[in-house]
């Protein structure tokens, strides 16, 4: 699964880890989080967040 970086402060989100303090179990592609859910370190939105290019 493909991890996603935030655009505003670079938190990137791997899916293997998830963000269990954010609901989110280990495991959930990003595609999967709930359109609520925002980046753990800056609170942006999940419309702010990047593929991260291998």
């Amino acid at each position: 699964m493909k991890k996603y970086v935030c655009d505003l402060c670079g938190y990137i989100y791997d899916p293997a880890d998830g963000d269990p303090d954010g609901g989110v179990a280990a495991g959930t592609a990003f595609a999967d989080i709930p359109d609520d859910w925002v980046c753990p370190e800056c609170g942006a939105g999940k419309d702010d967040f990047s593929p991260v290019e291998d």
